[in-house]
């Protein structure tokens, strides 16, 4: 890749790393640690643009397994003990199926593109929240915080 000073840069295919904090992160090992949590049955991990800030943020697109729900303690329980800081994913969003290529590979263009807006995504979405311990439900006022950098990501 080329930018306008005509710097040279390495591009990555699209969510099969993100740089966050200075740090590259491995989708796929994220998703190895996510899969273990006893009610995900399926997980797509990606990174996401964050309005007003450098590099692209940790989110996952779990499925559940069948008649399990979402425990937002539990998973932040299991990231913390397991990921370092730049890799935990700090957004969730739940759906019903994860889409798949026509060679079975998760995909990711799309969900990167939709990002974490509450106002666009009709899924469940949950924000990890620091100080509540837990992944909390995302809100248009969490996002705005977000994008004003009152929340420290």
């Amino acid at each position: 890749m080329v930018d306008q000073q005509k710097f040279i840069y390495f591009h990555d295919r699209v969510g099969d790393t993100f740089r966050w904090k200075g740090e590259n992160v491995a989708t796929t090992e994220v998703a190895d640690i996510l899969s273990l949590v006893t009610f995900i049955e399926e997980v797509n991990v990606y990174g996401v643009p964050v309005p007003n800030h450098e590099g692209r943020i940790g989110m996952a697109t779990l499925k559940l397994r069948k008649y399990e729900s979402f425990d937002g303690r539990k998973l932040y329980a299991h990231v913390r003990d397991f990921l370092p800081n730049y890799a935990r994913p700090r957004f969730i969003r739940v759906q019903d199926e994860l889409e798949i290529t026509g060679t079975f590979k998760q995909r990711k263009v799309e969900v990167v593109k939709q990002g974490f807006d509450p106002s666009t995504i009709t899924d469940p979405l949950y924000f990890l929240d620091e100080r509540e311990k837990k992944y909390v439900p995302m809100t248009q006022t969490i996002y705005t915080d977000i994008k004003n950098k009152k929340i420290k990501l």
